[in-house]
């Protein structure tokens, strides 16, 4: 099996195990998600702001906008790395590439600490997300410029033991879960 047919197998499977997640969330989500970023209050911090079964990081990106620049990635076209806009509570949004709102007069902002959606991950710092390459590029940037902080979050039933990963892939430095953290 190729290493791309391996990744659409493992995103399938993924997919499937995030559904049932989503459905049985707890209503806080997000209260280990807000202690991590507590932890660098005053940060500028990219979230997501979330389509289908993701998680929901707006609680917690709610919180961080009280002490810093909050930003939600928008995506400029397809091989190029996400642009971050600057988001409130209150902004007004539009919908943007696959689903996702973003903020309909975007003021870019530059993140240190990035909240990342995924389809599955593994307590190595593993990833996968779903396919565009569009966080892998962009943390790739990020990091060449200086220190980045790079989030998962995501169910707690969204861990596998292994991934089929690439040398591009871009590792997690923590993964963040409804139940904990995990630090690679």
């Amino acid at each position: 099996m190729s290493l791309e047919d391996a990744k659409r197998a493992a995103r399938t499977a993924a997919f499937a195990r995030r559904k049932p997640a989503f459905g049985a969330a707890p209503a806080d989500c997000c209260s280990h998600l807000r202690a991590v970023l507590a932890c660098h209050r005053g940060a500028a911090v990219s979230g997501f702001l979330p389509i289908r079964t993701e998680i929901d990081p707006t609680p917690a990106m709610a919180g961080a906008a009280l002490s810093g620049q909050v930003g939600v990635p928008v995506i400029e076209g397809a091989g190029l790395p996400l642009r971050f806009a600057l988001w409130t509570p209150d902004c007004a949004l539009v919908a943007g590439p696959f689903g996702a709102m973003v903020p309909e007069v975007p003021h870019w902002m530059t993140p240190r600490i990035v909240i990342v959606p995924l389809l599955a991950f593994t307590a190595a710092g593993g990833r996968l997300g779903y396919g565009g390459g569009f966080y892998d590029r962009t943390l790739q940037g990020l990091r060449a410029r200086g220190p980045v902080v790079s989030v998962g979050f995501a169910f707690a039933a969204q861990q596998v033991d292994d991934l089929p990963l690439d040398p591009n892939d871009q590792p997690l430095d923590m993964i963040v879960t409804e139940a904990g953290v995990i630090t690679p």
